[in-house]
């Protein structure tokens, strides 16, 4: 039975990501196992996820995966390379012998070739070389110039975002020597970031159109469509207006030397950021004040959730040594059972077992439960905003019918 590995978010869960886990199996044989492993309360772009990290997990296993796995949020905050190194090194952990992602371009030979560049020491020294030449030049541009004087016109390919992440996952596996091999499917449906009119959304489309109260049942299986009407029911549909209050108050409690500790903060950025907390009202405000042309958007959203986490740049420079059981099936437990005596790998499944991990570890885990913490003061409804819950809350489990 092949163990195959899926690295998601599901921000929200949509009839893309359904086509991925059914075409996944398809191609490894129905006896295969799913494992997904996903990010938390927050998202890699800087942001809470529309709805919380058990609700989306509960709607994976319904439409599919066999287990589903929290991406610690130090890597869950990281660059697309913090990301994709933190997530592919738990599926090793977790005896996965694939990897399976969507891409544009529709086959790994490119993107490995394009994996393998990207690990030469001199390819980096010439991206290093034109940003300090032309200082308004952000790194995603400069590797993207000195790949096309490299490879020419295939360079395009890592124009592409979910190329971009799959080169990412690419180069993890082959920095850490893991023994797992990349499979990718073609992405279909709208682009990453667009609109489009087939029935397979992007899942920012579908965020924004949430957000604006349309319907999406058309656009989200029928399983995880009822998993996230319960939370809205329930009262946890996620407030931005909320959230922003929160997040500011706390940002606004740090000092200068906290900011220059986050990821990322290097080249002033940092003290950038500290001033513009200070200084403006909104949270859009705070991003704009403090953007630069050489920094993207995501990195200061990151940056905000990072330091009114308390997570510093130090904390993602290892890799995960634990993973927490979200949700699971049958057929995942027996990929738990298969990995119960490995060593050098701990995996949560009751939250009071957490209390067993290393300092360090318990103080990741901490990271996460203080994450849902602040994630749950911006859902509407008010006894939904209790502390504490992401050390009551046990995996969700796929019954057999």
């Amino acid at each position: 039975m092949s163990v195959v590995g899926i690295v998601c978010e599901y921000n929200p869960f949509h009839r893309g990501h359904l086509l991925h886990i059914n075409e996944t199996r398809r191609a490894f044989g129905p006896d295969c196992s799913i494992v997904c492993v996903m990010s938390g309360d927050f998202v890699q772009r800087g942001e809470p996820a529309l709805y919380s990290k058990f609700a989306r997990a509960e709607a994976a296993c319904r439409c599919g995966a066999d287990l589903v796995v929290e991406l610690p949020l130090p890597w869950a905050l990281s660059s697309a390379e913090g990301f994709a190194r933190g997530a592919v090194s738990i599926l090793s952990s977790m005896g996965a012998e694939y990897l399976s992602f969507g891409s544009e371009a529709g086959e790994t030979g490119p993107l490995e070739e394009i994996a393998k560049l990207l690990l030469d020491e001199s390819l980096t020294q010439e991206i290093k070389a034109l940003m300090a030449k032309q200082s308004e030049l952000s790194f995603a541009s400069a590797r993207q110039r000195v790949l096309e004087m490299r490879m020419g016109d295939k360079a395009g390919l890592i124009a592409k975002p979910n190329n971009i992440l799959g080169v990412e996952y690419i180069k993890a596996i082959l920095s850490l020597d893991l023994d797992i091999k990349p499979f990718t499917l073609c992405r279909t449906g709208s682009e990453h970031d667009g609109e489009g009119s087939s029935e397979i959304k992007s899942a920012s489309e579908l965020r924004k159109l949430i957000r604006q109260g349309k319907d999406v049942r058309p656009f989200i299986p029928e399983q995880a469509f009822s998993v996230f009407e319960m939370e809205r029911k329930q009262g946890r549909a996620h407030n931005a207006e909320l959230f922003e209050i929160a997040m500011l108050s706390r940002l606004r409690a740090l000092g200068r030397e906290d900011y220059n500790c986050l990821p990322d903060s290097g080249d002033g950025l940092g003290n950038r950021l500290w001033k513009a907390v200070r200084t403006e009202a909104t949270f859009d405000a705070v991003l704009a004040s403090a953007k630069t042309k050489r920094y993207a958007l995501s990195r200061i959203r990151r940056m905000c959730i990072c330091a009114s986490l308390g997570i510093d740049a130090q904390m993602s420079q290892w890799l995960p040594s634990y993973g927490r059981v979200l949700a699971c099936s049958e057929k995942g437990f027996s990929v738990l059972r298969g990995i119960e005596a490995g060593e050098g790998f701990s995996i949560v499944t009751k939250p009071a077992s957490a209390n067993k991990l290393s300092a360090t570890e318990r103080k990741i885990f901490q990271l996460g439960a203080d994450a849902h913490d602040l994630y749950s003061l911006a859902y509407l409804a008010k006894c939904e905003r209790k502390g504490g819950k992401d050390w009551r809350t046990s995996p969700f489990v796929v019954k057999n019918d």
